[in-house]
């Protein structure tokens, strides 16, 4: 259940909105609108009828009787954008006496009865102190339930006013956090999803989806985050990040530190428009939490000549001029033997991961960002539209994304993936290959090691929609790839029941079973000892350190 508070000072037209069927005044069709829960002298006066306008002003009239009756004002800071100091700034006050909370649940949890809204809404006022069992006197407020949005939720409206009884003010400091609080509390009551505490994607305006689906396009928010997941993930620098996100085709711009040219705190990115059109730019931070550049930064090494080079290239692309390095490790291939290297590195992190504590958020978001990365760079790299290999990057990367980053420690050393996106991104070709095969099937390993963490985690939802993606959408399309090649004569092949978990064992018809380096494509040279850590550039060629 997700809540969404907003703060006014109209409590007659909130109401007026909410029960309001006019589709073009509304930004959802309302359908029979009426009360589910109120204060009650509301519920005393009103039954479940479908509400219309006067009776929405009469509700308000009510509602807003002990402020205008006590002559009280509830005002809070007005914050306004300054596009000279490109701040918000404090320009004074204004009235916010009206508090506005909805209550939505997934369209896939479909609808709850009236009842059930309206012992939630009572609960919800309740926690959130706005009535008498706060210890003080109650504050006026209803409920209004008007269908299901266009997006297919579910939800109630609660108004509430901050004026109580007895004309004290009810204080909304925290309102926010504990909104969030008590939504996973009812959760749990009554047996609704549980969304998660530690995990938190980033949502999209309505007006996106509208646009996307008029132009038949995918959303620019979602590609965007795996083009730049897939950047950030091939390369080894700021820097190389900055031109591997250009050479797919986005806009990249630099916020700078105020009063510098020079110092980068921050990015946005937009799609390249067509022609006469204006760009539409999304900062790092919206796209996913892991992808501000503050995130990003702490996967490249920091020194000063870094620094120093990653300014060049920002403010190259901000100009839109051409790199101000044109000979990058990204423009060299990798040896075939890199390959063999990663697949192990993949096998023996899939290994590991299985012995990493559930509640060690902070590795598990990394493996799951490094993999995500992977399926991001080979989706840009084979599918000219969206489809099974962005939709297993843009699912691992909610794993990746935790609701507060800082509560959680740093992460567990393990051999890393990263460069599993370098090796996808520079590709010879875009035919599926045996090596692809053999480092595919670790990945999907992988994954399923983050499934199993969910699930064992209790978080249902999560677990499911992994284990959705990789056997309903990434089946079919492992099923087309090449089967990898054993190496080494007399090397043990174990069952495919024993060596692949069965959750993903669809995903995996026509491959050969994989044990840690047991299986690995066919490379025109010797096969190297496997290794637990990352190689780097002296391993393989330049490009590959991580």
């Amino acid at each position: 259940m997700i809540p969404n508070i907003t703060r006014g000072a109209r409590m007659g037209g909130l109401m007026i909105y909410l029960v309001s069927t006019d589709a073009d005044r509304t930004k959802n069709a309302h359908t029979e609108p009426h009360l589910v829960a109120g204060d009650p002298a509301i519920m005393a006066w009103y039954d479940d009828g479908v509400l219309d306008k006067d009776d929405a002003l009469a509700i308000a009239r009510h509602l807003d009787q002990p402020r205008k009756a006590f002559g009280v004002e509830v005002r809070v800071k007005d914050l306004q954008w300054d596009p000279v100091r490109k701040q918000r700034i404090h320009v004074g006050y204004k009235d916010a006496n009206v508090w506005h909370c909805s209550l939505s649940l997934r369209a896939e949890e479909g609808a709850l009865t009236d009842q059930q809204w309206g012992d939630i809404a009572n609960d919800f006022v309740d926690a959130m102190g706005f009535t008498e069992a706060s210890g003080k006197a109650q504050c006026r407020w209803a409920a209004v339930n008007h269908g299901t949005s266009e997006n297919g939720n579910h939800h109630i409206h609660i108004a509430v006013s901050l004026v109580r009884e007895d004309g004290t003010k009810a204080s909304t400091h925290g309102d926010y956090h504990r909104a969030q609080e008590t939504c996973r509390a009812l959760e749990a009551k009554y047996g609704l999803e549980e969304l998660s505490t530690v995990h938190a994607s980033r949502g999209y305006d309505r007006a996106e989806k509208a646009t996307a689906i008029r132009d038949e396009r995918e959303m620019h928010r979602l590609s965007l985050a795996r083009k730049v997941r897939a950047s950030a993930g091939a390369s080894v620098s700021e820097a190389e990040f900055v031109r591997r996100a250009r050479d797919t085709g986005i806009l990249l711009r630099p916020r700078y530190a105020k009063n510098t040219t020079d110092v980068i705190v921050g990015y946005s990115v937009a799609e390249r428009p067509p022609r006469g059109e204006r760009p539409v730019w999304f900062g790092g931070g919206t796209l996913a939490s892991d992808l501000t550049l503050g995130q990003l930064r702490q996967q490249w090494a920091d020194s000063p000549q870094a620094a120093i080079e990653a300014a060049a290239e920002w403010n190259a692309a901000a100009r839109n001029r051409r790199k101000a390095n044109l000979n990058g490790p990204e423009q060299s291939v990798p040896r075939p033997e890199a390959w063999v290297e990663y697949t192990r590195n993949a096998t023996a992190l899939a290994d590991r991961l299985r012995a990493i504590p559930r509640d060690d958020h902070a590795t598990w978001a990394k493996a799951a960002r490094e993999v995500s990365g992977a399926f991001a760079a080979w989706s840009h790299r084979l599918e000219p539209t969206p489809g099974p290999l962005a939709a297993t990057a843009a699912e691992l990367s909610r794993t990746a994304q935790l609701r507060n980053p800082r509560r959680h420690g740093a992460p567990v050393r393990l051999p890393s993936i990263a460069g599993t996106a370098m090796l996808f991104m520079a590709a010879a070709s875009k035919d599926k290959t045996a090596a692809q095969t053999a480092l595919m099937v670790q990945l999907i390993n992988t994954a399923f090691a983050v499934y199993e963490m969910h699930a064992q985690s209790g978080r249902a939802r999560e677990a499911q929609r992994i284990r959705s993606v990789v056997e309903n959408q990434l089946a079919p399309f492992t099923a087309t790839m090449p089967k990898a090649v054993p190496v080494g004569v007399g090397a043990e092949q174990p069952p495919v029941e024993a060596a692949v978990p069965r959750a993903v064992d669809i995903a995996l018809r026509g491959m050969a079973p994989i044990r840690p380096g047991s299986v690995v494509p066919a490379t025109p040279t010797p096969a190297t000892p496997a290794k637990t850590y990352q190689p780097s550039r002296r391993d393989t060629a330049p490009g590959l350190d991580r």
